[in-house]
């Protein structure tokens, strides 16, 4: 598949989609593993075949990795590690190689994001720019950053010399999910290898085809053989057989709370590997009667929850909103979520794509229905569309009246489906915004800013965004607290995941 055009703009959109459109249906061929620098079938030689959410159709298949297949790229990774070839490059030799595999990317950056729609539905202007120009942000980020990290030296009385060393950790065990598969798997290769590690990736086994091209970019950007390995299949098999290696120094995760859970156990099973874990959301996005603009504050808070399909770790799927101007706001969020273009995520067009598979299309509807036999209403969407593509599609989805205690208000849905909660006043909206287990985004719109400060503080959220919703950058970090996780990427403070502190204490 060849799909190499300039970048998207309104003067070339025609062109664009004539690209697109060329590739849409083809069959793609089967995917291996990439281990040591090539691509190899699986040990068993089984397959898992890639079902498109566009149409229901089999894209292509994947390696069906087994212990065997992890236990070999692991060793892979150590081997590249221990001889220094990367691990020991200077810093500014490693820069140079990333920062030429974001150019890379870039080059690629059509295909790669063309590949991302078709096995996971994102809509591919979203996907363009929120995976394949992203991520070569993040290569380029990382890359400029290693040879600017120093250490330190401490204050010692001066017949000493107390040292600290930042020391790459060794062998970095990765697993990122099928939502944004490039932009949260460069979050987590970028920093690793750039601090001088080597890392063995895990795609969800749904959601491979983009990170095993970046592989394949990464050897030609001059990345050594064994020092970033890809093992596709079944988080059961591979997933496992990375959790509990004893030869994985750390491991990092983007996905659910239940896989989190699994993994800290393989953890205390195996050598305490340290494990940094981003994990879902059900984000409040509060909405007070004094907010600057409230026509834009509709505006962004739909695209907050509706983009991509609600599927989204970071979504405001919580919208609280001041009792005197509920009726009128949630009108405004009905008619947004009734004028979205939903369709074929290739089409430069559809501003909604599909959702991933028909199981999370299902359980979405599960939730609408659940949601109005607790007693709220559907006020918008609540159905499946386009079902006569075969592919999987969902309606925006409003649904106001949700009580606290309800089931939609507490648990994460990973799909576009809002449920929108009246409230009295600030003390009212920070007792309702607290009352999940979640603590990983949440959003205020208001006037005051005395106000502003105080729910920055008293929100419990590893991000909180103001008269805004979404669109942070690199330069500050992404996690959560409570069972949102412990993990951050992004920023400067996502190194601290990769590198050991080392102490040299030294007598004069």
């Amino acid at each position: 598949m060849s799909v190499r055009k300039p970048p998207l703009n309104k003067a070339n959109l025609m062109l664009q989609q004539e690209a697109i459109d060329a590739v849409r249906g083809q069959t793609l061929a089967p995917r291996g593993h990439f281990i040591d620098g090539r691509s190899i079938a699986s040990d068993s030689g089984d397959v898992l075949d890639i079902i498109s959410p566009i149409d229901g159709a089999i894209l292509t298949s994947v390696a069906a990795g087994s212990k065997a297949d992890m236990d070999r790229a692991i060793t892979s990774a150590r081997a590249a590690f221990e001889d220094g070839l990367w691990s020991k490059m200077a810093p500014a030799q490693r820069k140079k190689i990333l920062i030429k595999l974001a150019e890379l990317i870039e080059r690629d950056a059509l295909e790669l994001a063309v590949l991302g729609v078709r096995d996971n539905g994102t809509e591919i202007n979203m996907a363009y720019k929120a995976e394949s120009l992203s991520a070569a942000g993040t290569f380029r980020y990382y890359g400029e950053a290693i040879d600017k990290i120093y250490g330190q030296i401490a204050p010692t009385a001066n017949s000493v010399l107390g040292l600290i060393h930042h020391a790459p950790v060794g062998v970095v065990g990765a697993i990122v999910p099928w939502n944004f598969p490039l932009m949260i798997g460069s979050w987590k290769i970028a920093p690793a290898l750039a601090a001088g590690n080597s890392i063995v990736l895990k795609p969800a086994e749904s959601a491979s085809l983009s990170l095993l091209h970046l592989a394949k970019l990464a050897s030609e950007a001059g990345v050594p053989d064994g020092v970033f390995n890809v093992v596709t299949g079944k988080g059961s098999v591979v997933g496992e057989a990375m959790g509990l290696s004893m030869d994985v120094d750390v491991l990092v995760f983007t996905g659910s709370g239940a896989t989190g859970r699994r993994l800290l156990e393989y953890s205390a099973r195996s050598n305490l590997k340290r494990c940094y874990l981003e994990l879902g959301g059900k984000s409040p996005n509060i909405i007070f009667n004094d907010a600057p603009d409230l026509a834009q504050a509709a505006k962004v808070s739909a695209a907050g929850i509706f983009r991509n399909s609600g599927q989204v770790c970071v979504a405001g799927s919580r919208l609280l909103v001041q009792e005197d101007i509920h009726d009128d706001f949630v009108a405004e969020m009905s008619r947004h979520a009734k004028d979205f273009k939903v369709g074929n995520p290739l089409d430069l067009s559809s501003q909604i794509g599909a959702v991933h598979s028909l199981s999370e299309l299902e359980a979405n509807l599960q939730f609408v229905q659940t949601a109005q036999e607790e007693g709220a209403q559907c006020v918008a969407g609540g159905k499946r569309i386009l079902s006569e593509t075969g592919g999987y599609y969902m309606a925006p989805t409003v649904m106001s009246g949700v009580k606290v205690e309800d089931n939609l208000h507490q648990n994460e849905v990973f799909g576009p489906v809002l449920a929108v909660t009246p409230f009295k006043d600030e003390a009212d909206a920070i007792r309702i915004a607290n009352s999940t287990v979640y603590g990983l985004s949440a959003g205020v719109w208001t006037s005051n800013l005395s106000r502003a400060h105080r729910m920055i503080e008293e929100i419990k959220s590893g991000v909180i965004h103001v008269n805004t919703y979404g669109g942070s950058d690199l330069t500050v970090p992404l996690g959560g607290v409570k069972q949102s996780g412990n993990g951050h990427d992004k920023s400067l403070h996502a190194m601290d995941k990769y590198f050991d502190l080392k102490s040299a204490w030294i007598q004069l």
